[in-house]
């Protein structure tokens, strides 16, 4: 069953949805494909920039996304299905549960980004691609029967804290300290978390603090109440761009936390963290790469119209060639994370984090250069209508302030290109002890 887009526009869909044929996806991803623009286009995204604006996604809209599952998409694939089907969950929007794959989070990530803007679907997903996934991954049996039926029903929201205002893509060396209490009971955190996505609003954090020495081996990850709990404060911080995702300072001062929220082991906050981040980082790079598409197509679209010199701009040389080269590099991005979503799909997702995390980590960077590259070529071919706030360049303007909140957040670009490059040679040393030893 082939789902065609009718938008003729080039740049404007996938080759999937220009009816061309794709190894990938399946009638059933074709048919959530179709089901999940129709509903993010009802509940967000026909008033996303409207919101956007405004700074804020209304409340109702987080509570109708939770009715309908829609956020359950944001957890890593496959989806936790024994604690869904606890709850009465069964499918979303059509597909059943045990058979979500990261083809099918692929398909959301992408459709969530339709609007352009970052923001409004930041506003919602926070939690449940972030924040939630440690506690499946490595919450004993006691921590999740506290918390998960409250955060997979939206009943309660969380959100992951990790940046400090002197530690961002350093995680190794946040200051964030929790000490346990004389009488065991309770760590006992200080210290401060800055541009905590959806922090604002959210009733937890799944935090990283530091539990013991220097270094990695001193970080855990815990459990910590937020929203109107003693010794938390937290405050708004106004960013460049994706406003409505209730980017937040939080300051911890004497916080009293259970020692029972803590996240696996002491020490074990590290690999947590790392492994936690091939998930948000490929779920930035498809949505990242839908911005690009928009920003793109808006540009063709516009320079179609557009008359200057007695001619389209299209008719220009020179506009074409700036056209060619970013659509070149947007159809190359987004083969190449279609290809990790496919990969990922048939490797367990311990095989999916040793082979490819590194990998995911240069798709990220590399999905931020080229929004970078198609938010500056509409920018410029729009002209001066790229740098108002308002009429038909409003939508490329709003895109290119939010180039950076692509190439910072989950790892800034060029750590992760150096991270890219280090687990790649891990491996490779892996793989060259191996051959070594079934030499002898």
């Amino acid at each position: 069953m082939a789902t065609v887009s009718l938008n003729p526009i080039p740049f404007s869909e996938p080759p999937y949805l220009r009816g061309l044929p794709s190894p990938y996806y399946t009638d059933g991803h074709r048919r959530f494909q179709k089901a999940c623009r129709k509903f993010l286009w009802e509940n967000l995204l026909q008033h996303a920039l409207e919101w956007e604006k405004q700074g804020t996604v209304p409340e109702h809209v987080f509570r109708i996304f939770c009715e309908h599952n829609m956020l359950l998409p944001n957890l890593p694939a496959p989806l936790p299905v024994d604690w869904l089907k606890r709850l009465g969950i069964h499918d979303i929007l059509g597909v059943k549960i045990e058979e979500w794959d990261y083809l099918h989070t692929g398909i959301y990530c992408d459709e969530l980004a339709r609007s352009g803007s970052f923001g409004p679907g930041g506003s919602l997903n926070a939690g449940f691609a972030f924040g939630i996934p440690p506690i499946i991954k490595f919450g004993n049996v006691q921590l999740q029967e506290r918390f998960l039926p409250d955060l997979l029903t939206g009943r309660k929201r969380a959100c992951i804290a990790i940046t400090e205002p002197e530690a961002g893509s350093d995680v190794a060396n946040i200051t964030t300290t929790a000490m346990k209490s004389p009488d065991g009971k309770h760590y006992i955190i200080n210290g401060t978390k800055k541009w905590i996505t959806n922090g604002i609003w959210s009733d937890y954090a799944t935090m990283a603090v530091r539990t013991g020495g220097p270094g990695a081996p001193g970080l855990s990850v815990m459990v910590v109440p937020l929203k109107g709990y003693p010794g938390v404060t937290m405050r708004r911080i106004k960013v460049s761009g994706g406003v409505t995702g209730g980017t937040t300072y939080i300051e911890l001062d004497d916080v009293q936390v259970p020692v029972e929220n803590l996240v696996g082991r002491e020490g074990d906050g590290m690999r947590i963290i790392m492994t936690n981040f091939n998930h948000e980082r490929l779920t930035i790079a498809v949505g990242v790469t839908r911005q690009a598409r928009v920003a793109l197509s808006a540009a063709f679209e516009y320079c179609m119209k557009r008359e200057a010199f007695g001619k389209t701009l299209m008719d220009q040389p020179v506009v074409r060639h700036r056209l060619a080269k970013a659509g070149a590099e947007l159809e190359t991005l987004w083969a190449f994370v279609e290809q990790l979503l496919y990969q990922l799909r048939h490797l367990s997702k311990e095989e999916g984090d040793r082979q490819l995390g590194g990998i995911t980590a240069l798709a990220k960077a590399k999905a931020g250069m080229v929004l970078n590259e198609c938010a500056q070529c509409a920018v410029l071919l729009f002209g001066g209508a790229g740098l108002t706030q308002s009429g038909q360049g409003e939508l490329v303007e709003a895109i290119n302030r939010e180039v950076f909140g692509a190439r910072i957040p989950g790892g800034s670009e060029d750590v992760l290109l150096d991270l890219a490059v280090r687990q790649l040679v891990k491996i490779y040393r892996t793989q060259e002890k191996r051959l070594k030893a079934s030499k002898i």
